[in-house]
């Protein structure tokens, strides 16, 4: 089940379990869409794959108990800012190739 993590890993901007903002790699690396776009290039900087949009969990509990109240988002910030210079060396062999490829 997923972390939902509450902030952006770049800029810490908040990032709620009904946030349409929050973008995750498959390790659940999670960062805001404006830090994908404009800082990250769709390349994570923890292990260079692409960002999808994170999945918002049902607030009401319209069946069998899976919703936000039974299972709860994480409350442990990963603040852990980027450096552009690094991550533009380490993202530019890789960029030019689509996620789904890397």
């Amino acid at each position: 089940m997923l972390q939902l993590r509450p902030s952006c890993e770049h800029c810490n901007k908040a990032l709620p379990p009904s946030s349409t903002e929050a973008r995750i790699c498959s390790y659940e690396c999670t960062f805001c869409a404006g830090c994908v776009d404009a800082v990250l290039g769709n390349v994570c900087p923890n292990c260079g794959g692409g960002f999808m949009p994170r999945p918002v969990r049902p607030a009401r509990n319209w069946k069998g108990d899976n919703f936000l109240d039974k299972h709860p988002a994480s409350t442990t910030v990963k603040h852990r800012p980027v450096d552009a210079a690094a991550h533009a060396f380490f993202a530019a062999a890789i960029s030019g190739i689509a996620p789904e490829q890397r």
